[in-house]
């Protein structure tokens, strides 16, 4: 029975923490979609208006241009290209899970964030209740991997094995096999998806899952990259499993 209802509670946490996630998403997508629109069609503007006028611009005009590219592309917006940007938000659905994601793991990219009044006090409460959620997730996470690791190391005790070395040859066992599934496979696929080398998807993966988040590299943002239409909702998901297996490793 015990066993049971704690998978029925692992059950219900699993979904309450994606729901908690999807939940979110669609809230930040709602408060800063028209905001960002807005300031993707005024940088358009701002755009044209120079192009219209470079050749007799003072050098204070061309100075005010500068800082409004500047500003424009801090937050998120690129004035390059054409029109049909305007319509691509940042804010689509899969761009806000990720987001939501990065908020509650604590990575903080910086790369997206709210920028309207109602979207910044909905990302305080949202992380707020959504950390501690995110330290129960992961800690069950680690819990359910730990118990393939007690299986393992009952199967080497049967096998005559001692207790000092079955401890010290499953630690290793998981290290290995999370290096290898979180670390340096994933670095293959981000050098093959977004063209960085294989040191930089390295390094990428670290930055990331040792939740330092710097923003120097992100996923799915270069434009003019093709990438498959779940590309970033899989990346929180390896994020999310990184993060677990790391949760394991303090345990262990």
């Amino acid at each position: 029975k015990a066993m049971c209802s704690g998978k029925l509670q692992t059950g219900l946490l699993v979904v309450g923490y994606f729901v908690y996630l999807l939940v979110g998403a669609a809230v930040f997508q709602a408060l800063e979609r028209a905001a960002e629109k807005q300031e993707k069609i005024a940088a358009a503007q701002m755009k044209e208006a120079f192009l219209q006028n470079f050749t007799h611009l003072t050098v204070v005009e061309m100075e005010q241009f500068m800082k409004n590219l500047t500003e424009a592309i801090q937050n998120g917006v690129y004035p390059v290209g054409n029109e049909s940007q305007i319509e691509d938000s940042n804010w689509d659905f899969s761009n806000s899970f990720f987001f939501a994601g990065t908020v509650v793991s604590t990575i903080g990219y910086g790369t997206l964030r709210p920028k309207t009044a109602g979207g910044q006090i909905f990302c305080v409460f949202f992380a707020l209740f959504g950390i501690p959620l995110n330290i129960v997730f992961l800690h069950r996470v680690g819990k359910m991997l730990s118990l393939l690791c007690k299986k393992l190391g009952k199967y080497l005790y049967e096998k005559g094995m001692r207790k000092k070395k079955i401890k010290f040859l499953t630690l290793l066992f998981f290290l290995a096999a999370g290096i290898l599934v979180f670390l340096c496979l994933p670095s293959l696929f981000f050098q093959i998806t977004e063209g960085w080398s294989y040191s930089e998807g390295i390094y990428f993966a670290f930055i990331t899952l040792s939740t330092i988040g710097f923003g120097d590299y992100v996923v799915g943002k270069q434009p003019g990259r093709n990438y498959f239409s779940y590309y970033r909702t899989l990346v929180a998901i390896w994020i999310l499993f990184g993060l677990a297996w790391i949760a394991l490793l303090f345990n262990l």
